[in-house]
């Protein structure tokens, strides 16, 4: 590496410097150069150049930099720092050596989830005492809340908190919400059997204080999920630099893994679990995802010194400078829009949707006031929140269609036969772990490992093929799954039409349970590439600083599919009910319409995969200083590198550069 191109680039970043006190965006002809300001801390640039004019006077035309240097180069991660402050260095710190202890404490919160929600409805009917209708309505209120949480944590983390900590408090909060609900456990059990209810068919009341201290408890648990579910994943894929090739392809596997052991990992402890509630008690049964969440806590604090931290460079609310590109667009919309587009292609890293945002870069009557005016990163910004929108909507269809596996689709598989043996018969509710979560364990080591290189080998892309093609063919596979689904339904109303069982709703439909295998294992392989790809999607389209919100608004997308589900559920029945008819989802199924709902869903799914595959085909990705070949973003590369080598112990310089700075 010569030495003569270092001195152009301290050259440019000098030239930086004297222009960041009186220009704006619009003074600057070279607006790259702005950019580049917004992207490094000032101090570092400063450092840069302290450093390599003053250590030892040593640069001069035609020298080399050593071999032994150049490793050094690559050694630290811009934007990063360890849990000292310091800069993180990329030998010690990230990847799957952080990884491997954040993916444990994720597995280990949705054991805890799951472990206490997967069977509460048994709770809620006999230690409470609570009608079948009243627990399901406590189950949605609480479900649609518990959806919804992630969104107050990952503002209250990307805006105040950050990530670490959050997941510190939320932890914290875990372990009280489950104390709690086990010591409400331990209170004198309400007893329905001997209860005496009048002649309308109300439940007894239970102890008014138990429950009321019940629903404190299970509440606390669902606010500690919406803090610790979308900032322990961005947490884990903060580990992987973007910036660096080989860990950007490491960061595309992380989230196959992630889901991979969120869903595999759980099912043989679940099962154990369930069981212990139902047959030993319930104080063990919400003591042992207690107990859980403490090693949990403990194991994350243990790998804190292999951790990355990223750090935001100028200091600002993410949301309050997005917010202000908004009102400074708003304020200046009658003015005509900068003419940028004569800038020659790559110097700028902009994009060409919500030209309008642009807006926001004018200064009113030339006054450059703080807050007036948004710089171009914060306008590209914006602008990629707002891409995600029509991408967030689109999904909503097969968020509904996933929500069914659950609930339709093992109220179906109850009338059918399901012996796999002569004297072994598979539950209903056990058919969605047996077929949807095989297949996802099966099918994400098969993506990763066998997929992804082949693809990569054809396509050259790090994750083998582009995030929405991935989603788009989970949304596919999600709308065959549901056309399976209702022509399995038709078969079945046939079969129990032929053999009289009409009016029967009790009989085994003589239909083999293989017969639903299809819908079930291509809503699994759906999952594989639409569930993960969202994830991956939401995380990377958001700036930095926003990746809790990211997942959080991919959460949401299940969250709100769950509910429009329900919604769509009462209002059909509601609709279709009446004059003494049983409606499409009767209690007898062999008199329902099952069929019919499915091809409604069939609909509404082809609709949003068809929209989806609009909206990408004009989807701008998030540009990364990688992806940019212009030679100031090149030099911003280089010069926060050799920045972060000045501070590397064992260099010459290192021990006084910070004294340099102050002086500067």
């Amino acid at each position: 590496m010569d030495k003569t191109a270092i001195m152009r680039h301290i050259q440019f970043v000098e030239f930086i410097l004297k222009r960041m006190e009186t220009s704006s965006p619009q003074d600057i002809e070279d607006r790259e150069s702005f950019y580049l300001v917004n992207q490094l801390n000032k101090h570092q640039l400063l450092g840069v150049v302290w450093h390599m004019r003053i250590n030892d006077g040593a640069i001069t035309t035609g020298d080399e930099i050593s071999e032994a240097e150049i490793p050094l180069l690559n050694d630290v991660v811009p934007g990063s720092v360890d849990y000292k402050g310091k800069t993180s260095v990329r030998s010690k710190s990230g990847c799957w050596k952080s990884a491997s202890f954040i993916i444990g404490a994720g597995v280990a919160e949705r054991f805890a989830y799951y472990g206490i929600s997967s069977n509460l409805v048994s709770y809620l009917t006999g230690n409470l005492g609570q009608s079948t209708a009243t627990a399901a309505a406590i189950l949605n209120a609480w479900f649609g809340t518990s959806s919804l949480l992630p969104i107050l944590g990952a503002f209250v983390a990307d805006s105040f908190s950050g990530r670490f900590r959050m997941i510190i408090v939320a932890c914290v909060l875990y372990i009280s919400g489950l104390g709690f609900l086990t010591l409400s456990a331990s209170f004198h059990s309400f007893d329905s059997s001997k209860c005496k209810p009048a002649a309308s068919n109300t439940a007894c009341s239970p102890n008014q204080l138990q429950l009321m201290f019940f629903f404190f408890s299970l509440y606390l648990v669902a606010l500690a999920q919406g803090g610790l579910t979308p900032c322990v994943q961005a947490f884990g894929a903060d580990q992987f630099d973007e910036e660096d090739e080989n860990e950007c392809k490491a960061k595309s596997s992380f989230f196959n893994w992630w889901y991979c052991f969120s869903v595999g990992g759980i099912l043989v402890p679940l099962l154990v679990l369930t069981y212990i509630q139902e047959n030993v008690s319930w104080e063990l049964g919400f003591g042992i995802p207690a107990i859980v969440m403490c090693f949990t806590l403990v194991l994350f604090l243990i790998g804190t010194p292999t951790y990355r931290f990223r750090t935001n460079v100028d200091g600002r609310n993410p949301f309050v400078r997005i917010a202000r590109v908004f009102v400074n667009a708003a304020r200046n919309w009658r003015a005509a829009p900068i003419d940028i587009s004569i800038e020659e292609e790559g110097v700028l890293p902009r994009t060409g949707s919500h030209l309008f945002l642009e807006k926001a870069l004018i200064a009113p009557d030339g006054s450059i006031e703080d807050g007036k005016i948004s710089s171009i990163s914060d306008v590209e910004d914006a602008k990629a929140i707002l891409r995600l929108a029509p991408i967030w909507c689109a999904c909503l269809g097969y968020s509904i269609v996933y929500a069914q596996p659950s609930t339709l689709f093992t109220k179906q598989a109850a009338t059918v036969d399901r012996h796999i043996t002569s004297s072994f018969q598979i539950p209903a509710a056990s058919l969605q772990q047996c077929f949807i979560t095989v297949s996802i364990m099966f099918g994400l080591p098969i993506y990763d490992r066998v997929f992804v290189p082949i693809a990569r080998a054809i396509t050259k892309k790090p994750s083998g093929i582009s995030m929405l093609l991935r989603i788009s063919i989970g949304l596919f596979l999600s709308l065959v799954s549901i056309v399976f689904a209702a022509f399995v339904e038709r078969k079945r109303l046939t079969i129990a039409r032929e053999h009289g069982f009409e009016d029967m709703p009790g009989a085994m439909i003589p239909m083999s349970v293989w017969w639903l295998a299809p819908q079930y294992v291509l809503s699994g392989i759906a999952d594989v590439f639409a569930m993960v790809g969202l994830q991956e999607f939401f995380y990377d389209q958001v700036p930095s600083e926003l990746k809790s919100i990211g997942l959080a608004m991919y959460l949401s997308i299940l969250g709100i599919g769950s509910l429009l589900s329900s919604f769509l559920v009462s209002s059909i029945q509601k609709a279709t009910s009446g004059n003494g008819q049983g409606g499409w989802f009767s209690d007898n199924l062999n008199r329902a319409h099952l069929d019919y709902f499915y091809w409604l869903l069939v609909g509404i799914s082809a609709t949003g995969f068809v929209a989806f595959i609009y909206f990408t085909r004009s989807y701008l990705y998030r540009r990364r200083m990688r992806d940019l070949g212009s030679r100031g973003l090149r030099s911003a590369l280089l010069v926060s590198e050799v920045f972060e080598l000045s501070e590397r112990p064992g260099l010459s310089g290192s021990s006084v550069g910070s004294s340099g700075l102050r002086g500067l």
